[in-house]
């Protein structure tokens, strides 16, 4: 089973060293992931590799069914999850081409998506102050690093709704915060993975300025950038695959340990079927 899993667009997986290559459909009582699973072997690793929208691209960010993909991954046995996005950026510093690990998050999707696996009868409520795995984004980092990209090794992130990107106000708002880069899709992917238990890390891939900078921010931009990135991310993949550690030694893998509020005599059998691979061991 992979323990390795990669969320991001359909080409990541067009890796010259995956070998054993397959393609696997995932059944979830949250409905159908955004694609099937292509699973293959990667320096002795076996990763497992979702089309966050679909291949050929024709999910929303808003229309992607979070819960499904997570607990798909979960399933499949993953228990270090990299996520790989386009963003804008609200920093000079953190130019077209740069990748930016962040490290925190903002949610400004008015909770438009579903992003918690929980509810139905159980009460849990994460610890979620540090929503990406240090442990993970470091050994991310100084694999960059060594590759000679430019990596930033902190950041804001701030989820947005979409699919439009921002009005010139809200760009200039959200860098007065004191935002880094903006995305519409990782803030569900973090969340729910740490309620999976999974160790989580973005690998943000800075496309444009957004629009409070110079010209405003379109699609052949963004695309035009993400390309020649996304050849990056995969040398980083291949890299970071072959150093995890096999044995986790992050709170990740307990995130749930002293968090189910409900009394568990009193949660709901369906539930405790539906999310049996989450929450049995404490059950």
């Amino acid at each position: 089973m992979p323990k390795v899993g990669i969320i991001g667009g359909s080409g990541l997986y067009q890796i010259d060293a995956l070998k054993e290559i397959k393609e696997i459909k995932v059944e979830t009582p949250f409905g159908e992931p955004s694609d099937s699973f292509i699973i293959g072997n990667l320096g002795g690793v076996e990763v497992a590799f979702l089309a966050r929208h679909k291949r050929g691209h024709t999910i929303l960010p808003t229309e992607i069914n979070y819960r499904a993909n997570i607990y798909a991954m979960k399933k499949l046995g993953v228990e270090q999850l990299m996520s790989i996005s386009a963003v804008g950026s609200f920093k000079k510093e953190l130019k077209p081409l740069d990748i930016v690990l962040p490290d925190q998050f903002v949610d400004r999707t008015n909770q438009a998506r579903k992003t918690t696996f929980f509810g139905q009868g159980i009460v849990v409520h994460i610890s979620f102050a540090d929503p990406v795995c240090a442990d993970l984004r470091k050994i991310i980092y100084d694999t960059g690093e060594k590759l000679g990209v430019t990596m930033h090794n902190k950041g804001t992130y701030l989820n947005m709704e979409g699919p439009a990107f921002s009005t010139r106000a809200e760009s200039h708002l959200y860098k007065s915060w004191g935002m880094d880069i903006i995305g519409m899709t990782n803030m569900p992917e973090a969340r729910l993975a740490r309620e999976a238990e999974m160790c989580f890390a973005t690998i943000a891939l800075v496309t444009d300025y957004d629009c409070w900078y110079e010209e405003p921010v379109n699609i052949e931009m963004v695309t035009g950038n993400l390309l020649k990135n996304v050849d990056v991310a995969k040398k980083i993949i291949k890299e970071v695959v072959s150093k995890l550690s096999k044995e986790r030694k992050c709170s990740c893998q307990s995130a749930l340990k002293h968090s189910i509020v409900t009394d568990k005599n009193l949660i709901p059998e369906h539930t405790k079927e539906k999310l049996d691979i989450i929450i049995g061991k404490y059950l």
